[in-house]
């Protein structure tokens, strides 16, 4: 493994801070990258070389965007699957949540290359209760279980594995996936990591893995959050480099950009001391870096 943190020049990207910054996402014709904050209930619009930034308000807690295809943005919220036209701010439900929106909420979630919107969900309770379903003509079904906080959804160049993680179980898993029909092999282990000692610091502690991005070489690059560092993991689950940051909770990342060598990163300040809230002014903002290997670009969702 190398430590690449000097080779990269991270930088905010951002005016401002988002208590919990998740689900980056880059909108190719409009040059933007789209997020959402959480607790804030906001899904944001950034433009990157104006530093402007625009917000809708939602109903509920936001876990996740995507891409419609013919315009939009899909949004699953806690009470369930909506769609956003950010051009008026109307806002329509798809769908309502499959499970009990008292005690879990929609987390990460990505469409598959064939329109498909797979979307995890995280446990409120911290038990393993959570899923992984999968939204296509107009329903959602659970096609897996069994976790307590479902991340890290990304699929390899050629769609013919899906990654997935438990952040709270420090586990990313893998499935072979059929992209004509969806069909999952069996849940197999990718990358494992330490879970932090009791008495273990938090300048000691790597992280548990949250959000992801593969780029065009099939490898993983995943938010270690509390570990303040990116990983770039190759497709057998090797770990081949290391980028520290300036803040500790990173989330996701995703590649942007006119050529997606653009890494730009969530991030996140909520339940952070004032101590290192002060030493880490960027907490909270999005992050950017420039990449040697270009990303993949969003695929979208077909309603």
């Amino acid at each position: 493994m190398s430590s690449d943190d000097t080779l990269y020049q991270v930088e905010s990207a951002s005016p401002e801070a988002a208590v919990l910054g998740e689900s980056p996402l880059w909108h190719a014709a409009e040059q933007c990258l789209y997020y959402v904050d959480i607790p804030g209930h906001q899904v944001l619009r950034l433009d990157p070389a104006t530093r402007a930034l625009k917000r809708w308000q939602m109903s509920s807690e936001p876990g996740c965007i995507a891409l419609i295809e013919g315009g939009g943005l899909l949004v699953a919220q806690r009470n369930g699957l909506w769609r956003l036209d950010p051009a008026s701010g109307d806002q329509q439900l798809l769908t309502k949540a499959p499970y009990d929106s008292a005690k879990q909420r929609f987390n990460d979630g990505k469409p598959d290359a064939q329109g498909r919107f797979w979307v995890g969900t995280i446990d409120d309770a911290r038990l393993p209760h959570a899923g992984l379903y999968c939204y296509a003509a107009g329903a959602a079904s659970l096609m897996a279980d069994g976790i307590v906080t479902s991340n890290g959804l990304a699929w390899s160049p050629d769609q013919r594995v899906l990654y997935w993680s438990d952040t709270k179980a420090h586990e990313i898993y893998r499935f072979d996936f059929e992209p004509a029909t969806g069909a999952l092999g069996p849940r197999q282990p990718f990358a494992k990591f330490a879970p932090r000692a009791p008495e273990q610091s938090l300048d000691d502690y790597g992280g548990r893995p949250d959000g992801a991005a593969v780029d065009a070489e099939g490898c993983y690059w995943v938010a270690m959050f509390e570990g303040q560092r990116l990983l770039r993991l190759a497709p057998d689950g090797t770990v081949l480099q290391e980028v520290k940051l300036p803040v500790r909770c990173p989330t996701m990342p995703t590649f942007g950009g006119a050529d997606l060598r653009t890494l730009y990163i969530t991030t996140a300040r909520e339940n952070r001391s004032a101590e290192e809230l002060a030493a880490q002014p960027w907490a909270g903002h999005v992050l950017a870096m420039r990449v040697k290997v270009a990303g993949l670009p969003p695929q979208q969702v077909k309603l």
